[in-house]
């Protein structure tokens, strides 16, 4: 395989991957299952949305293997699949609220957040 064609590899998954973690949504749910499994109810209890859009969301990250998830009677219970999801969105985020506060030193290089975000 060329260098070229790996390449294009890494940046085709890792596209698909930034499309997985592109809707608000789904970084909460991460955020919410960084620290231990949860069901439907106790996602909806700390991210405001409706039942059918959190199932439609979890069923998203379930296919793209951001989340496992096992059975217990009725209840489904969702988890992180792979650290390194968390991981980089915790670094993400970070980096990001670091910009948007008001007293950031961070220079308009080296920003993440484009201006009009500010």
């Amino acid at each position: 395989m060329s260098d070229s064609s790996i390449e294009d590899k890494v940046f085709d998954s890792v596209a698909e991957l930034f499309g997985v973690l592109s809707t608000p949504i789904r970084l909460k749910i991460i955020s919410a299952v960084c620290h231990g499994e949860k069901n439907v109810s106790e996602l909806l209890s700390v991210i405001d949305t409706t039942q059918p859009n959190m199932s439609q969301h979890l069923g998203m990250l379930y296919r793209s293997g951001v989340l496992a998830r096992r059975r217990e009677g009725t209840q489904i219970y969702y988890r992180l699949q792979s650290e390194r999801v968390a991981t980089l969105c915790r670094a993400v985020c970070t980096q990001v609220a670091i910009e948007l506060d008001e007293e950031s030193k961070v220079s308009p290089g080296d920003r993440l957040v484009p201006a009009m975000h500010r």
